[in-house]
C-alpha cells in the first residue's frame, strides 16, 4: 500500500460562508406600510426625548426618562423609585405577553415592521440602495474591481452608515439624561466621558447590526426567531406560497397556455426582494419575517400575466387546508380571533393591566422605615432607664414637600428624642418633595421584665399630607 494514500473522511464543514444578501426594491401595499411603519417608530425614538412634561419645581420635565443619577425613571405621570422596580418587571412581562398575543394573531408582524433591527435595516438599505443602486448594480459594483468609482460609493455609503449610527447611539444616551442639556454639551464640546462611550459604543453597534450583521441577526441571534413556532397554532397569520395553484412552476412566454401546469414562472422575485433572502416557496421558515415584500413582488408579476393576484399571500394553515382543490383565493383571510390560545393570552394581559393599575391607583406616597440599632441594641443609662437607636427613613414620593411629627405607640412611659443631620434635637420632619431624608430617633424608657416590646413610629402630617407608620421593638435586656 502507499504511503501516499490517505483514507481518513474528509473534514466536516460546520459553518457556510455567509452569502450577501442582494434585496431588489420593491414597491407594493406591505411596502409602503413598512415605510409608514419606519417613519413612525424613528420619529418616536428620535423626538421621544424631546417632550416635555411638568411634574412641578423639584422634578426633571422630560416626559420620558430615566434618570440614574437621581435614581428615577419617569414616563409622563409615573415614576418609578428603585424600591418599585417590580412596575418595570410587570411592564417588561405585559410587553412579552402581548407580543405573544399579537404574535398567535398576526405571526411575526412585529419582526416584519417595528423591531430594532428591522427598521434599521431598512433605513441602511435605502440609503445603498440610493447611493449603490439596486439590486443588480450593487452585484456588478461589488463584482467589479476596485476603481475610483467603486472607492467613492463604498465610501459614501458607509459614511452615511456612520452618520446614522451616530444619531442613533445619540439619541440613545437623551432617554438617560436631560436632552436639551445633553445636546448643549454636545455642542460646546463638554460631554462626560461616560456619556461618550455609550454613543461611541452604541454606533457601533447599530453600525454592525444594520450595515453588516442584518439577516444574520434574524437568523442565528435573536431568540423570538427559535421559539416563535411555539406561539403558532392553525389560525395563526402567515406569509405563505400557494403550492396548490403554484405548481408545477416554469417559465411562461406570452401567448402560452396555463392548462396542466401552474401559476408560478420561476421568475424568483420574491427570493430577490426578501431582505432575508429565503425563498418563501419552500414553506414557512424560521428566517421569515413576514414583512410581506415577497407579496408586493408576486403580485406585479400576476398584474403582468394578466392573472389573479395572491399566489403568495397572508394566510392561516387551516385555511389553505380547507381550499377547494383549484380554487383561486383573492379575498382578504378569514380570521378566527377567539380561540383558545388568544383567550389565554388576553385573560393573562388584563390581569396584569389590572394589578399595575391598581397598585397606581392606591400607591402610598409617603413612605416610614424604621432600622433598629444592631450594635448595640440597648443601653443601659446612669438613672436605670434603657436607651434605643433607631434611624428614620423618610421617603417622599409626592412632588410637594411635607411636614410631619412623630409620635411613638406601644411603649406609654417612653421618651422620643429626635435628631436631624447636624445632630440637632429636632420636634418636628420636614420631607422634601421627592426625595428621601433620613433621622436619628433615641427611645428611652424604664427597664422592663419583658426583653423587647412592640412599638410603632407614626408620622403625624402637619400640613395635610399623606399619614405613615412603622412597626419595630424596644428592647430592655429584661428576662427572654
Amino acid at each position: 500500500m502507499s504511503d501516499d494514500y490517505d483514507n481518513s473522511d474528509p473534514p466536516v464543514q460546520l459553518f457556510a460562508k455567509r452569502k450577501k444578501v442582494y434585496q431588489r426594491a420593491v414597491e407594493g401595499i406591505y411596502r409602503r406600510r413598512k415605510w409608514i411603519a419606519l417613519r413612525v417608530c424613528l420619529l418616536i425614538y428620535y423626538l421621544a426625548p424631546f417632550i416635555r412634561w411638568d411634574r412641578g419645581p423639584h422634578a426633571p420635565d422630560q416626559a420620558i426618562l430615566i434618570d440614574m443619577e437621581g435614581r428615577r425613571a419617569y414616563w409622563f405621570f409615573i415614576e418609578i423609585w428603585p424600591q418599585e422596580v417590580y412596575y418595570l418587571t410587570a411592564i417588561l412581562i405585559f410587553a412579552a405577553v402581548m407580543l405573544f398575543f399579537v404574535t398567535a394573531l398576526f405571526g411575526r408582524v412585529w419582526c416584519g415592521y417595528f423591531c430594532f433591527q428591522t427598521v434599521w435595516t431598512d433605513l441602511f438599505m435605502w440609503v445603498e440602495k440610493v447611493v449603490q443602486g439596486d439590486r443588480a448594480e450593487r452585484m456588478r459594483l461589488d463584482a467589479a474591481p476596485w476603481s475610483l468609482n467603486k472607492l467613492a460609493r463604498k465610501v459614501i455609503t458607509h459614511t452615511a452608515w456612520i452618520g446614522v449610527s451616530l444619531l442613533t447611539g445619540g439619541a440613545f444616551v437623551l432617554y438617560f439624561n436631560d436632552a436639551p442639556t445633553l445636546l448643549h454639551q454636545l455642542v460646546t464640546g463638554q460631554l462626560g466621558s461616560t456619556v461618550t462611550i455609550f454613543i461611541l459604543a452604541l454606533t457601533a453597534s447599530t453600525y454592525l447590526m444594520a450595515g453588516h450583521a442584518r439577516e444574520q441577526v434574524c437568523t442565528y441571534m435573536c431568540p423570538y426567531a427559535r421559539f416563535q413556532s411555539g406561539m403558532f397554532d392553525t389560525d395563526t397569520l402567515i406569509v405563505t406560497y400557494d403550492a396548490q395553484r403554484g405548481e408545477p412552476r416554469g417559465k411562461h412566454k406570452k401567448g402560452e397556455s396555463w392548462d396542466n401546469r401552474g401559476h408560478c414562472i420561476d421568475c424568483t422575485q420574491c427570493v430577490q426582494v426578501c431582505p432575508t433572502g429565503i425563498d418563501i416557496r419552500n414553506g414557512l421558515q424560521l428566517s421569515c419575517i413576514a414583512c410581506g415584500l415577497c407579496i408586493d413582488a408576486c403580485d406585479s408579476v400576476m398584474d403582468k400575466l394578466d392573472l389573479p393576484r395572491g399566489l403568495i399571500r397572508y394566510e392561516t394553515d387551516r385555511n389553505l387546508r380547507a381550499q377547494p382543490k383549484g380554487a383561486i383565493v383573492t379575498k382578504a383571510p378569514k380570521l378566527r380571533l377567539v380561540r383558545p390560545r388568544t383567550v389565554y393570552y388576553a385573560i393573562v394581559l388584563l390581569l396584569l393591566g389590572a394589578v399595575v393599575i391598581y397598585n397606581l391607583a392606591t400607591r402610598v406616597m409617603v413612605e416610614l422605615h424604621v432600622v433598629h440599632d444592631r450594635n448595640p441594641l440597648f443601653v443601659t443609662l446612669s438613672d436605670g432607664q434603657v436607651r434605643n437607636g433607631y434611624e428614620l427613613n423618610i421617603l417622599n414620593k409626592d412632588l410637594q414637600p411635607h411636614r410631619y411629627r412623630v409620635e411613638l405607640v406601644g411603649l406609654p412611659d417612653g421618651q422620643l428624642l429626635l435628631r436631624g443631620t447636624g445632630e440637632d434635637e429636632v420636634t418636628e420632619i420636614e420631607a422634601p418633595a421627592n426625595d428621601s431624608s433620613r433621622f436619628r430617633a433615641f427611645v428611652q424608657a424604664p427597664k422592663a421584665k419583658a426583653n423587647q416590646t412592640d412599638i410603632t413610629f407614626k408620622l403625624i402630617p402637619l400640613d395635610g399630607a399623606p399619614a405613615a407608620q412603622h412597626d419595630s421593638v424596644f428592647i430592655s435586656g429584661g428576662v427572654r
